[in-house]
């Protein structure tokens, strides 16, 4: 039996100032690190981001080759049939992809394991910050760049995790190729561990 892990992230106010420490959760952040299962979530997640919208052509839909190219005896050369046929340049594909489905589904509890064990391999590394409510009065990047670098992440993968939906801190960081925003709930697996640093907005802890 595994001994439960306790995990502290320090506290920044909405402009960056430094705070004290905060414990985590105990209830999510136990130390928990299943491997296989964020595989799992991380395979099904990037399965599920694919259109299946490939298709080519089988010579039965090519254009063209209804009249055989030339008479079946007597020219020296092999026989053919349709200048459609897969061995003729602009002919069928054999065996060619079909417009599919890849989805992959997975259990809501083996979802929610994947997603505690992405934020406790997080808190491990000392990875997770907490800052005070993000209140942005209107889109600005230069503003969420700011807050960046007084964290002392603005140089690495950051995945921002605000309390409920707030357009103006998205918008804020959508030019920033390196920063994800998106609200607390929504955090999957993958986004987790895409990024090098979470920044989670304090009052989301409460909610799961």
């Amino acid at each position: 039996m595994t001994e439960t892990q306790t995990f502290e992230a320090p506290v920044f106010s909405a402009t960056g100032a430094a705070r004290q420490t905060r414990a985590l959760p105990a209830a999510l952040f136990d130390g928990t690190v299943n491997v296989p299962v964020m595989h799992q979530a991380v395979k099904a997640f990037l399965a599920n981001q694919r259109q299946g919208t490939h298709k080519t052509k089988t010579r039965g839909e090519v254009t063209g080759g209804n009249q055989k190219p030339w008479k079946q005896k007597g020219t020296g050369r092999a026989r053919q049939g349709s200048t459609r046929a897969p061995n003729w340049p602009g002919g069928g594909t054999v065996f060619g992809p079909l417009p599919r489905k890849y989805t992959q589904a997975v259990p809501k509890n083996v979802k929610a394991l994947a997603r505690k064990s992405a934020l406790n391999a997080r808190a491990r590394e000392n990875a997770i910050l907490l800052v005070e409510s993000l209140e942005f009065a209107a889109p600005k990047t230069k503003q969420m760049q700011a807050l960046l670098g007084s964290l002392g992440v603005a140089e690495k993968k950051v995945l921002v995790l605000t309390s409920g939906v707030k357009p103006a801190v998205y918008l804020s960081a959508r030019n920033l190729p390196s920063v994800h925003v998106m609200p607390y709930a929504d955090a999957s697996t993958y986004h987790v561990l895409w990024s090098d640093v979470v920044v989670i907005e304090s009052p989301a802890l409460a909610e799961g």
